[in-house]
């Protein structure tokens, strides 16, 4: 679990960032929110995992675990295309707006946040923590509204 947390964060934070070509700048508040936003979330996420979650023999093969982890890992695969879609929407030095078509976007047109959101409740789901089951409510409530706003 812990595994796949780290994998997702290096995602985010190291390789999503050097694939956008160009894009809006984020103001620097927003940064440092954002920033600690994450470095607190990890720090939980991951205190949570090593030090206070406690698994019976077996969890790895349950039911509960490997639903969460395919929720997960089909959650990631759904961000990671849908945010590909994304950063292809416009030939460079092209402006506008234009509507993402495609993958999941052909469903629900914030399919990365929805992938997003699938993602974090199955991760919820497999860790079985208060902690994890936090960060996906905290993930729903905050995109969803984003979601809304770009549907709009």
């Amino acid at each position: 679990n812990t595994i796949n947390f780290l994998f997702f964060v290096r995602y985010r934070a190291l390789i999503f960032p050097l694939l956008i070509r160009e894009g809006k700048p984020t103001p620097f508040f927003t940064f440092v929110l954002a920033l600690l936003f994450c470095v607190f979330n990890g720090y939980l996420q991951g205190r949570s995992l090593t030090t206070y979650a406690t698994y019976p023999p077996g969890w790895l093969g349950g039911s509960r675990f490997i639903t969460g982890f395919l929720g997960w890992l089909i959650g990631m695969a759904i961000n990671i295309h849908s945010d590909h879609i994304l950063r292809n929407l416009r030939k460079p030095g092209e402006t506008g707006y234009k509507i993402p078509r495609g993958g999941m976007f052909e469903y629900v047109s914030g399919a990365n946040f929805f992938g997003e959101i699938l993602e974090w409740f199955g991760f919820a789901l497999a860790c079985c923590t208060i902690e994890s089951f936090a960060f996906a409510l905290c993930t729903l409530f905050i995109l969803s509204s984003r979601a809304r706003q770009h549907h709009k």
